[in-house]
């Protein structure tokens, strides 16, 4: 297994990888150029972030939709209802400019655009007076940039309105081909462009805002509207703000939020002047007969109308995109947001479980999806789910590392407790699977203490090395008997151990269990004595005291430290028994309480004594091992 500066190496690449994701969500439209249509113009629908990044940003948006109606916008509606009225598309010419001259004569309209294009003559009365509109008055009519690269260049109509800039292709969609009016409305002083460039997935989500074609620049309906009719005096100052080709209609209103009109009813001049006096109108159809309909966040099916308007909406609240904030600041709130995440996660994870690992990264998600929901409406730029990617690299790739760690732990502490408790023992708690096993509790008990007769005086003389390995062979002769007879290793005692059998699991034969290692404790003890006198150095013995009975058996402590252990009147009678075992001519002291619960030993009483803090005589047994003298000084 790793060892721990491995551990840490890795937990900081973890880490590392997770901020890159982010960071990489961010700027990977610089790394790969995708934001700049006119690198690519053979690919239409340019990727500035990935679709899952998208999809969020649909679902805030919808979320942050306002229910305030636009009082500065009229929508003119060739719906079904108008031409059912009317008759079917195409409509004469007549009666189109009879729509723009009742419009801005009857109604007083401040401007009005045209979400169609006619790129064929028709009848000649009504193109002269639709061309002396144009001309003269404050109408928009509409053009239609192509930005897919095609064999044979869309060219239909003559394309007009172009502006010749420095600034040249800078900020501006290189546009392949077009749909324009026919040539006799070459004259007009207004044109604004209808073409639009969908995402990858369909979605209408950005507008060319500027089209460069064959050295000039165009501008898109909602720009020429509004410099037409609203910021004539200063059209460079709302210029100056747009600098990107591509520019995320800033949706803030679904379709019912506008004021729409059936075209019929203004022909038939069925509404009130004052509906309309002194609003911007956009003329175009909802019908789904006409197909001027677009994929937007806010529906697969949405009126194209509808589009121009959002930006329309936007220019006249004084910016052309809802952004607010600099380019960088969202960006960089997701960048450190993540790298807080990736710092918290490399320093919970080692002390959390799967469970709460989780459960951080899902709290660290939800908090990221409140935080990035409220900066969408100011900032366009920024990549919503680049923090989620990284956490669901910390989930995929930290939380199965952590736990990994933790069970080698856990494998490393169970080997640890196999040291002190028997293997069965702590096999049978595994497979009981108890909740807090080591939850104190009343357990029937039987302990045994054990320690090294005159160990003092048996290592005093001897050097330190040889000091340390008699204490350690030693005690492997008292520990190999309490593990291997199922008992619990309660602790050592220098040159000495405590133990008991009963606990954590109950043991129905515990007092026999106990006996048994004391016997086997004896007999390992008496070879390594042996072995010590051959060696020519003195013998040891050991002495051992066992009682039986009831104990408060569980983990005790605190938070810093604790330790599993039993508690109670038989352990303290158990400690007593040892003590005396030095006044007895036999190596084991057993309590009263071990031999009523013993069924596979016989005992020779040794007589009674008041032991320390007993009011009553307590008897004194040892295993019927060996013959026993008749004279035994019992102390009081």
């Amino acid at each position: 297994m790793m060892s721990s500066l491995s551990t840490i190496i890795v937990r900081i690449c973890i880490a590392l990888v997770a901020v890159l994701i982010t960071v990489w969500s961010q700027y990977h439209s610089v790394f790969f150029n995708t934001n700049t249509f006119t690198a690519s113009p053979a690919s239409p629908a340019p990727v500035t972030s990935s679709l899952a990044n998208e999809w969020l940003r649909d679902r805030f948006l919808n979320a942050h939709l306002s229910t305030e109606k636009e009082t500065r916008i009229l929508l003119v509606d060739i719906d079904e209802a108008s031409l059912a009225a009317l008759g079917p598309w195409p409509w004469p010419r007549t009666r189109i400019a009879e729509l723009l001259e009742i419009l801005l004569g009857h109604y007083a309209a401040r401007g009005v655009a045209l979400d169609l294009v006619l790129p064929e003559p028709a009848d000649q009365a009504g193109d002269t007076r639709l061309a002396m509109l144009a001309q003269h008055g404050p109408v928009v009519l509409a053009q239609a940039f192509d930005y897919v690269t095609r064999p044979t260049p869309l060219q239909i109509g003559r394309i007009h309105g172009g502006q010749v800039t420095p600034k040249g292709m800078q900020g501006a969609a290189v546009a392949q081909g077009f749909i324009a009016n026919h040539a006799g409305l070459q004259q007009a002083s207004h044109v604004g462009n209808i073409g639009f460039v969908p995402d990858q997935d369909g979605v209408l989500r950005r507008l060319p805002i500027w089209t460069w074609f064959h050295g000039e620049r165009y501008p898109t309906l909602a720009l020429a509207l509004f410099n037409c009719c609203v910021n004539f005096n200063n059209t460079n100052h709302i210029t100056s703000k747009i600098d990107s080709d591509l520019v995320r209609i800033p949706f803030k209103r679904d379709w019912s939020a506008y004021h729409v009109i059936s075209a019929s009813d203004i022909l038939q001049q069925r509404i009130s002047r004052d509906e309309i006096a002194g609003r911007l109108v956009l003329i175009g159809s909802s019908s789904l007969g006409l197909s001027d309909r677009v994929a937007t966040p806010l529906h697969p099916s949405t009126p194209g109308l509808l589009v121009h308007a959002a930006l329309l909406s936007s220019l006249l609240d004084g910016s052309s995109t809802p952004k607010n904030w600099p380019e960088w600041l969202g960006k960089t709130v997701a960048i450190v947001f993540s790298i807080l995440t990736s710092i918290l996660a490399s320093l919970a994870f080692p002390r959390l479980s799967a469970l709460s690992n989780m459960t951080f990264l899902g709290g660290a998600s939800l908090l990221w999806l409140a935080l990035s929901f409220w900066m969408s409406v100011y900032d366009v730029h920024f990549s919503t789910t680049g923090p989620l990617a990284s956490h669901l690299f910390l989930l995929a790739v930290a939380v199965p590392f952590s736990w990994q760690l933790t069970q080698h732990k856990s494998r490393q502490l169970l080997g640890t407790l196999k040291q002190y408790v028997a293997n069965d023992v702590v096999n049978e708690l595994l497979r009981h699977n108890l909740q807090d096993p080591l939850t104190p509790r009343q357990m029937d008990v039987t302990t045994l203490i054990a320690d090294m007769a005159s160990y003092t005086s048996q290592v005093e003389s001897l050097p330190m090395e040889e000091a340390a390995q008699l204490t350690h062979d030693f005690l492997a002769c008292l520990t190999g008997p309490v593990l291997a007879n199922r008992g619990t290793l309660d602790k050592y005692t220098g040159d000495g151990l405590v133990a008991f059998w009963g606990a954590p699991l109950p043991l129905e034969q515990h007092a026999d269990l106990a006996l048994n290692a004391a016997q086997e404790i004896v007999r390992a003890v008496t070879a390594l004595s042996e072995t010590r006198v051959l060696a020519g150095k003195p013998p040891i013995q050991v002495r051992i005291g066992i009682e039986s009975g009831p104990a408060m058996a569980g983990n005790f402590g605190n938070s810093l430290r604790s330790i599993y252990t039993a508690v109670g009147d038989s352990v303290n009678v158990a400690s007593r028994l040892e003590q005396l075992v030095r006044h007895f001519p036999c190596d084991i002291l057993i309590g009263p309480g071990t031999v009523s619960r013993a069924t596979r030993h016989r005992f020779t009483l040794l007589g009674e004594t008041l032991l320390r803090g007993k009011e009553q005589a307590t008897m004194l047994y040892t295993l019927d091992t060996k013959n026993i003298s008749d004279k035994l000084d019992i102390p009081a």
